[in-house]
């Protein structure tokens, strides 16, 4: 005997009657709304508040509020009434002033030294400088300036350097014709060292109208009358004082010398012109000492 399972008829849906779950999709919708129009809001705002960023809104206003401070500080005293300036020699004061940015009535408060300390160090005579606000009305630069110390030609060009080698921008070496005269890639460094050297003698001294360094290690000195003085490697004043003491006692300088070596440590070597007519056999042939 076989059992059948029974099905119940499917109840038709009455007419007009809408679904269960239609009310649900409704709120949905309208959350999907609200959510919408949030972010079309702060998509909004934020890209007002970007255009005015770009079109400089913000800065003009905070720029407006700060000229309104400066002014309200030079009304309660606070504007700049003097420049004082130490250590100024070869810098135009104008030029300073002009660096600086400032002039009388300026609001101190609005003035920044470090930024003036940095385009002060930039003027080509100015090494170092120092830059202060002195309340209530005054600015106070102290400045040290760059010296020159010799000429340095290199390849082909002629500029001034200072007591530190380094080199002084956009002077003209014209006006600097006084000062000695040096040649080579590592010269400048060495210079002072050199000219330390150099005015230990001052007769000798006299006497030298440039300095050319070799291989990176030592010096030749050119004397008036187209003398080459070799110095050495180590202890150059030791042979530039043993050279004046020789000059003192015997005038070597005073014969046709063309070279004068002092790298030998024990002995000085004299060589002499050999085209001209020589004063005495030994001097022809060139001299030890």
């Amino acid at each position: 005997m076989s059992l059948k399972a029974k099905t119940q008829p499917r109840k038709k849906a009455k007419p007009g009657r809408r679904p269960a779950r239609r009310p649900q999709r409704k709120l949905l919708t309208w959350r999907r709304a609200r959510i919408g129009g949030m972010l079309f809001a702060a998509t909004a705002f934020i890209g007002g508040v970007s255009w005015l960023s770009i079109d400089g809104w913000f800065n003009r206003q905070a720029d407006a509020a700060a000229q309104g401070f400066y002014a309200l500080s030079v009304d309660a005293g606070l504007g700049v009434d003097d420049v004082l300036v130490e250590g100024r020699n070869r810098t135009q004061a104008a030029r300073i002033l002009e660096t600086l940015g400032v002039q009388r009535g300026f609001p101190i408060l609005a003035f920044d030294p470090e930024a003036a300390k940095i385009k002060l160090e930039a003027l080509p005579w100015v090494k170092t400088a120092a830059v202060e606000r002195r309340y209530p009305r005054d600015v106070y630069v102290r400045i040290v300036e760059r010296q020159p110390l010799a000429l340095w030609q290199h390849n082909g060009n002629i500029a001034v350097i200072d007591q530190s080698g380094d080199l002084i921008p956009n002077v003209q070496p014209e006006g600097f014709t006084g000062l000695p005269l040096v040649v080579g890639a590592d010269a400048p460094e060495h210079t002072a060292a050199l000219l330390d050297v150099v005015s230990s003698e001052p007769r000798l001294h006299e006497l030298v109208t440039a300095a050319v360094r070799v291989s990176g290690r030592r010096w030749n000195l050119k004397l008036q009358g187209g003398i080459d003085v070799q110095l050495p490697e180590t202890d150059a004043a030791g042979a530039w004082a043993q050279l004046a003491r020789i000059e003192r006692e015997q005038g070597v300088l005073e014969r046709d010398v063309v070279v004068i070596d002092l790298r030998l440590p024990d002995r000085l070597v004299v060589r002499t012109n050999t085209k001209t007519k020589p004063k005495s056999k030994r001097s022809a042939k060139g001299e030890e000492t």
